[in-house]
């Protein structure tokens, strides 16, 4: 289908001026009238384009499957889904699992293994592993980002729960694509975390199971996570290699692993949407742009 030309020429003004995204935010307006709405065309959307914040997390629970696509279930469904939480937060207090004090990312963990079946005994309670761990700082940075209890529990779970389920076996695979990019775009740059025994010691789990959850301010970090719960891990990768190029010089003139892990978990958060703008592009020059019509 050809370009429409005046399109172009709306969208490279409303640049200009600094309207990026009017005409991106008309379109997903579009998609949301759809009934059914057509999820394929949202997670294309979400690849595309960031997600007005107005709308982000309906968008986000229709992607992750907890709105059906029939805009006028969505009523019942929030209903049930709000019944679920209450009758499991209920059976953790009857089985004294928590109670008023317990912080409200605990109750959070505790509602998801009682649901995934691999609730500990009350005997046995251990200190959180390093899987709960991953699952406590999604938690804490959903917290920051949707304010009702209920959705940001099901947001939490439906998001653990795919990225597991959809990226789970490639998790293991993205250190060696960074290092593959990072050859391309700094290769002197990869050289001296490979002599210096960086490499191996750089923060992955931070960055590729938390999905920086803890690393990036939320205003920056729900960015990234449009893209991965739109469809994309490989998102993370370029996030990782574009912060290793912004701090490219703190890096290069640190010749202990130990300092360059700690530069780049104790970043600065100033500059972080700079960082995720240039990593998206990143992404989608190596990765392509999904095509979207509305």
């Amino acid at each position: 289908m050809a370009e429409d030309p005046q399109r172009n020429f709306r969208s490279a003004y409303y640049e200009k001026v600094g309207f990026r995204g009017v005409e991106e935010k008309k379109s997903l307006e579009i998609l949301l009238k759809d009934n059914p709405l057509d999820v394929e065309k949202l997670s294309t959307f979400s690849q595309r384009f960031p997600l007005p914040s107005m709308y982000r997390i309906h968008v986000w629970k229709v992607l992750l499957g907890i709105l059906p696509p029939h805009n006028d279930s969505h009523s019942l469904v929030g209903g049930y889904r709000r019944e679920q939480y209450q009758d499991v937060l209920e059976a953790l207090k009857v089985m004294r699992f928590v109670h008023m004090a317990t912080p409200q990312t605990q109750v959070y963990l505790r509602m998801f293994q009682l649901e995934s079946q691999v609730l500990p005994r009350r005997s046995d309670t251990l200190p959180p592993d390093e899987e709960d761990e991953d699952f406590l700082s999604i938690a804490r940075a959903m917290e920051e980002i949707v304010e009702d209890p209920m959705d940001c529990y099901w947001l939490i779970k439906s998001f653990v729960n795919q990225f597991n389920n959809k990226f789970g076996d490639s998790i293991p695979h993205l250190p060696k694509s960074l290092e593959h990019y990072l050859s391309v775009e700094e290769p002197r740059l990869l050289n001296h975390l490979k002599n210096t025994g960086a490499l191996a010691m750089l923060p992955y789990s931070l960055w590729f199971r938390r999905c920086f959850a803890g690393c990036l301010p939320e205003s920056s970090l729900q960015r990234v996570w449009d893209k991965v719960i739109s469809g994309s891990c490989k998102i993370l990768v370029f996030v990782a290699m574009e912060i290793l190029l912004s701090y490219k010089i703190m890096v290069m003139g640190n010749s202990r692993p130990e300092g360059v892990v700690n530069i780049l978990c104790n970043m600065p958060q100033e500059n972080t949407d700079a960082i995720v703008t240039k990593a998206i592009d990143l992404w989608h020059k190596y990765c392509g742009t999904p095509m979207h019509s509305v």
